[in-house]
């Protein structure tokens, strides 16, 4: 059986988000092909395209390391995805399709129902999939690697905290996707950029502990690969 080298690379990069594998952690083809039980091909074609992604570095005499990215990187990931989000907004507004408006509609009334109940466990992961689902219905592919990776390294670099007024938070979903619905690409614009402005004061830069010397540190829990997608 073949392994798929990028469901080990999302094995590689959930670990990684997660802090399974720290920061500056040495990432070797051999340890990693025995935590997901696959061989070293797909490993390597994963680490090149973690590195691409800058989740990896490959350093001289230590080889293939998580990344330590810097205090204005991570301010840099923020600010690109303030550009970057009201871009996908307008887009969707003149490109989504009725299956995109009915599943953000969808979002937005349990969001609204699990706040009005006070169940603030699940309103991150709907925000979540609410932005995957609006960034997916620009149609734009480029565009919506470009927001996927964002999401990523910024869930790696900062912890999200809750808005003080979850309420708000949805309202504002709500008014967004009206206007998308309508078609309205500089509205959509709009409130796209306001809702990330007020969203990134949520956000607070993680402080890694640095690991020490002796290779990654893994949890004792295995992150078996997805392996539908295999070949035979």
């Amino acid at each position: 059986m073949r392994i798929p080298a990028h469901s080990v690379c999302t094995a590689i990069r959930d670990d990684i988000v997660s802090g399974v594998f720290e920061r500056g952690s040495r990432l070797t083809e051999e340890v990693l092909a025995r935590r997901y039980g696959v061989s070293r091909v797909p490993v390597r074609e994963a680490l090149r395209t973690l590195e691409s992604e800058g989740f990896v570095v490959t350093r001289r005499h230590a080889g293939a390391c998580v990344a330590e990215p810097t205090e204005q990187e991570a301010a840099d990931l923020l600010e690109m995805r303030m550009l970057l989000e009201p871009l996908g907004a307008a887009r969707a507004a003149q490109r989504r399709t009725d299956a995109h408006l009915k599943v953000l509609r969808g979002l937005v009334r349990l969001g609204q129902e699990r706040v009005r109940r006070s169940e603030g466990e699940d309103l991150r992961s709907l925000g979540g999939w609410f932005h995957e689902t609006l960034a997916q219905a620009s149609g734009s592919p480029a565009l919506i690697a470009l927001l996927t990776q964002l999401r990523h390294k910024i869930a790696w670099m900062y912890a999200v905290e809750q808005p003080a007024r979850p309420a708000d938070s949805w309202a504002e979903h709500g008014a967004l996707v009206d206007a998308v619905a309508r078609g309205d690409a500089e509205r959509a614009r709009l409130l796209a950029a306001q809702h990330a402005e007020r969203a990134a004061a949520a956000h607070r830069l993680r402080r890694a502990d640095r690991q020490a010397a002796g290779g990654a540190r893994v949890r004792t829990s295995q992150h078996p690969v997805n392996i539908a997608g295999a070949r035979h």
